[in-house]
């Protein structure tokens, strides 16, 4: 746990400085414009963003997979994004710890009907937070023949984040769909890699050929095998970082 107590406490010192800095291996950092963005990689499905002094959770879920998430070392979140409404996505319990009085918490349709407050948004649909930040919701479905239930198309949302100029998009569970033609200039994207219910190792590997962001980060992984997809992107100018916590 000292390694998300530590990014607490970088997150405090963000807030003043405006340039955190870490060797704490779940932590990375970009270079946006006014400041650095640092991302937290946390557990399977789960995800911190930091910018300047704003906080982001993304599908923060406190126990999963025999983890128990220590978010009370977190600051309080300004913007919660919630991708869908699975268990290792969705937790009311930790959206209300992490929340203040003034939290957005923006979520797919479902998710906002079960839990009764928060912004719904849909496939397609934009909006803009605090920092100058634009979020994107994009489509998040499984296309394989006897998947699709896990994941039907119009469901549940990705999320493209621009933010300081960084553009970093996180899949949410999906498998490699045609809508990712469509992603432009993307510097970071975490991509969902655990069969049968979002992505083979192959389809991330193509999946980001398509995309071509400037650094994958695999993520939601379970059983996957990791070094497949760094070693199926090698000479493809895609920087891989693979991260045990997101298992």
């Amino acid at each position: 746990m000292k390694h998300l107590t530590l990014f607490a406490a970088l997150i405090m010192a963000a807030a003043c400085t405006g340039a955190p800095k870490s060797d704490d291996p779940n932590v990375e950092i970009f270079k946006a414009k006014g400041g650095n963005v640092a991302i937290t990689c946390i557990n399977h499905g789960s995800l911190a963003i930091s910018y300047k002094d704003y906080s982001i959770q993304i599908d923060p879920v406190q126990n999963y997979g025999g983890k128990v998430i220590d978010y009370e070392s977190f600051p309080k979140a300004d913007l919660i994004l919630i991708t869908h409404e699975h268990g290792d996505h969705y937790n009311p319990e930790t959206i209300s710890l992490l929340s203040k009085d003034d939290t957005r918490v923006i979520a797919n349709g479902k998710v906002n009907g079960m839990l009764g407050y928060g912004e719904a948004m849909a496939n397609g649909e934009s909006t803009t937070a605090g920092k100058g930040i634009t979020i994107d919701a994009t489509p998040a479905y499984n296309v394989t023949e006897g998947r699709q239930q896990f994941h039907p198309k119009g469901n549940g949302n990705g999320y493209l984040l621009t933010i300081g100029g960084l553009r970093v998009f996180v899949s949410g569970d999906s498998e490699d769909i045609e809508e990712y033609a469509q992603l432009k200039d993307i510097d970071v994207a975490f991509l969902s890699t655990n069969q049968p219910y979002t992505m083979t190792p192959e389809q991330c590997i193509h999946a980001a050929k398509v995309i071509k962001p400037k650094v994958l980060i695999p993520y939601h992984l379970s059983n996957t095998d990791m070094q497949t997809i760094k070693d199926g992107l090698e000479g493809s100018g895609i920087e891989v970082r693979l991260h045990e916590s997101l298992r």
